[in-house]
């Protein structure tokens, strides 16, 4: 299926058009954006095999395995370039399970294994919660519940350990839950600290951080919804992640902005003058309902017009450039924990930033499906 962009209209598929533009924009480089391990290589991929899925454009998959074939190398070890002293830098290692998935080499298997004992040793809480980084003293934040069991719900399905992946995956979910949860409102605040006392932007009573953060709450809805794809039907904690992940549903369709169909920066105050929509978060939080839909979860009665609004909500932020590129706008590229409502209100936006560019086509892909489906190549 080829791409229509042409400057000023909007193309057929915004995801076949975005998926052109990264690879437009990443051509192979080592100052391509995608060039570094990371984790928005991991995120952007992603969206690369579903879109590879639904179309059957081998260009998609080619492009997966050149991005990353430079990380292992013949004997299956992770080049020097691949650092694992985070969760966000061991989140494209879902694509070595992947790679593997798809071609049965022996190189890929050896290199996820290599990632997969990375959680043998890596920092945790008094409770077991994964701190985000091992700088990070006691830091749980939203962001890394995402990125480190990605990689572990993927390994566990296709390549072993699947008690302890799944078991692990879903308490640490399960720990964020019961620290982060804001109120009955189904929504979780960015982030909660064991040691408050040492930890600047934390309530010294509660551990919290301030604010309900879009990006961060929809890298937690993402990791709901995948895992609940591929966790058996019978495993002890489903049900906990099913509730967990319904109620945040019933908390996005409540926050959902009505004029825009996008949500706020700060998701549970829309009604601050000076908060405004953030793309990023809402084409997470558009695949992920889109996501519930499909799996049996989200009654399309109550949650397909959400899913609907949310879309052009996100492609009414985006254009097509003079050189017919798609460029995202709306977005902050790498927020950290904030200290205050302020501080995320006055970040920084960014056209193109890296996670805006990944959640959009995570979210174009899913909700454009059946059509790509249909101009399928044979």
């Amino acid at each position: 299926m080829a791409p229509s962009a042409v400057a000023g209209a909007a193309p057929d598929s915004w995801a076949i058009a975005t998926a052109e533009t990264i690879m437009k924009r990443n051509p192979g480089t080592p100052a391509d954006r995608l060039a570094r391990w990371s984790y928005w290589k991991g995120y952007t991929l992603y969206g690369f095999e579903m879109l590879w899925r639904s179309t059957g454009d081998q260009r998609y998959w080619d492009f997966i395995k050149r991005q990353m074939d430079p990380f292992v190398d013949e004997k299956g070890n992770l080049t020097a370039d691949v650092r694992l002293n985070s969760l966000d830098n061991i989140m494209a290692g879902n694509l070595m399970v992947a790679l593997y998935e798809h071609t049965r080499d022996e190189r890929y298997r050896a290199a996820a294994t290599q990632i997969r004992k990375a959680f043998d040793t890596y920092p945790r809480n008094s409770d077991g919660g994964f701190w985000h980084n091992p700088r990070l003293t006691g830091e749980m934040w939203i962001d890394g519940v995402f990125m480190g069991q990605m990689f572990l719900i993927r390994y566990g399905k296709s390549i072993g350990d699947r008690e302890y992946c799944f078991d692990e995956a879903t308490r640490q979910i399960a720990i964020f839950a019961r620290h982060g949860l804001k109120g009955e409102s189904g929504l979780y605040y960015h982030a909660w600290a064991e040691q408050p006392e040492k930890t600047r932007w934390a309530d010294p009573k509660t551990g919290l951080s301030s604010e309900v953060w879009s990006e961060g709450l929809g890298w937690y809805a993402l990791i709901l919804a995948e895992t609940l794809a591929v966790l058996p039907p019978d495993h002890g904690r489903r049900p906990e992640v099913v509730d967990i992940f319904q109620r945040l549903a019933g908390g996005l369709k409540r926050t959902q902005d009505p004029k825009t169909g996008r949500w706020f920066q700060v998701v549970d105050k829309g009604d601050q003058p000076d908060n405004w929509t953030d793309t990023s978060g809402s084409a997470m939080f558009t695949y992920a309902i889109q996501r519930g839909i499909e799996l049996g979860l989200l009654k399309p009665s109550d949650y397909a017009a959400v899913v609907d609004k949310g879309y052009h909500g996100i492609i009414a932020k985006a254009k097509i450039d003079g050189d017919g590129l798609v460029d995202i706008y709306d977005a902050c590229d790498g927020l950290g924990v904030q200290e205050n409502y302020g501080r995320y209100i006055n970040y920084k936006k960014t056209v193109n930033a890296k996670e805006a560019v990944a959640g959009f086509l995570w979210a174009t892909a899913i909700v454009e499906k059946p059509v790509l489906e249909k101009s399928r190549k044979r």
